[in-house]
């Protein structure tokens, strides 16, 4: 069990619903799964960055992670969201995984930090949860109201973030399942409308969001996604919400960030 002691000064356990008494924990209202897959110098076909932000098994001073506009250090840094876990992932590949908290709303936000080395396994997992394939559940809080968390197949919202790996190679197709419920997907990577479009379609998800071209896939642009989504805003604005943020941190215009995110088939 992994401890933490919140803000106000309560001892949080974070485990799998696995122990009895969590037939009787409280489900979340909305999850989004995050599987970011780390920036890797050595094994992605990424553009060079320097070393420290490049190292896939560093998740700490990772690009897509621990830098300043890294999944964890961003949402941690946000004053919409509190951190209320942070620990090693369920398998080797998963280096770190932290569950943050909504604020204002009923919002869990579970992220999963993979080896960069791993990232094959990483894409194949944000598929299969598209697919609502392994639906899990993750209970997070104290003794007296722990929350179920929904988690891969069973989240009502799939991301993933890193690297387009299919511009790299190619893996099976991985199928939806029937009967499961309507699920959404987000992917932030370089034109993942084009690399991820034929695996996504298999899955049966709808893409919420997705790009066209080269991109900076910092944590900026995802939560405006999810600011939006919480928001309930319909796909095209949460697209204008995406494409606004990158424009203000990457100063390239908002025609040319509109141009970049799309929504739909």
């Amino acid at each position: 069990m992994k401890f933490l002691l919140s803000h106000r000064k309560l001892v949080m356990m974070i485990f799998c619903l696995t122990v009895p008494w969590c037939a009787s924990a409280q489900s979340a209202s909305r999850v989004a799964h995050v599987f970011v897959a780390l920036a890797d110098n050595q094994h992605q076909g990424i553009v060079p960055v320097p070393a420290k932000l490049g190292d896939g098994d560093a998740p700490a001073s990772n690009l897509y992670w621990g830098a300043a506009f890294g999944v964890k250090s961003y949402f941690r840094a946000s004053s919409d969201w509190q951190l209320l876990s942070s620990g090693p992932g369920p398998k080797p590949a998963i280096l770190e995984r932290c569950v943050f908290e909504h604020r204002g709303d009923a919002f869990y936000l579970v992220a999963d930090a993979y080896r960069g080395s791993q990232i094959r396994e990483a894409v194949n997992d944000f598929l299969s949860a598209a697919s609502g394939r392994d639906p899990q559940r993750f209970v997070v809080g104290n003794y007296s109201h722990p929350v179920e968390l929904p988690i891969n197949g069973g989240a009502d919202l799939v991301v993933y973030v890193g690297h387009d790996a299919f511009m790299d190679f190619q893996i099976e197709p991985i199928s939806g399942l029937k009967g499961t419920k309507p699920r959404t997907a987000i992917i932030l990577a370089c034109a993942s409308k084009q690399y991820f479009a034929p695996y996504l379609k298999h899955t049966g998800a709808d893409p919420l969001l997705w790009t066209t071209g080269l991109m900076a896939p910092e944590a900026y642009t995802l939560k405006a996604a999810l600011d939006g989504w919480i928001a309930n805003e319909d796909a095209e604005q949460i697209r204008q919400r995406a494409a606004a943020a990158y424009d203000k941190y990457q100063h390239c215009g908002l025609r040319a960030a509109q141009r970049l995110f799309t929504t739909g088939w």
